[in-house]
């Protein structure tokens, strides 16, 4: 069975909506790592100061390549700031998996 990796970079106050919502869709495996970055808005800018990098969070799960557009949607509707979107809502990258192991065991999965 295909694996994918998907990473997804959300608004740090939308991380934890985001994983309430995929483990109740039933993926509860997930890392949570601090990043920051820009997007096509080239950071933020209040008054005189400009922000170019912003803290956001970055989730990754992997999942059966048949549940993309069911996890994606999931994400989608978790991590929107409102119900159009906003810019520096965030983003959502799949990868395919060539193959992963538990370290635990070794075997492969």
């Amino acid at each position: 069975m295909s694996k994918l990796l998907v990473r997804s970079i959300v608004r740090p106050e939308k991380a934890d909506e985001v994983m309430k919502s995929l483990l109740e869709a039933g993926y509860p495996a997930i890392t949570k790592v601090p990043v920051f970055g820009r997007g096509k808005q080239r950071g933020l800018k209040v008054g005189e100061v400009t922000y170019d990098e912003l803290p956001k969070e970055m989730l990754m799960t992997v999942i059966p390549e048949a549940d993309k557009d069911f996890v994606v949607k999931t994400v989608l509707g978790a991590a929107k700031s409102s119900e159009t979107g906003n810019f520096g809502d965030g983003k959502i990258f799949i990868s395919p998996v060539e193959s992963s192991y538990t370290i635990s065991s070794g075997h492969e999965d």
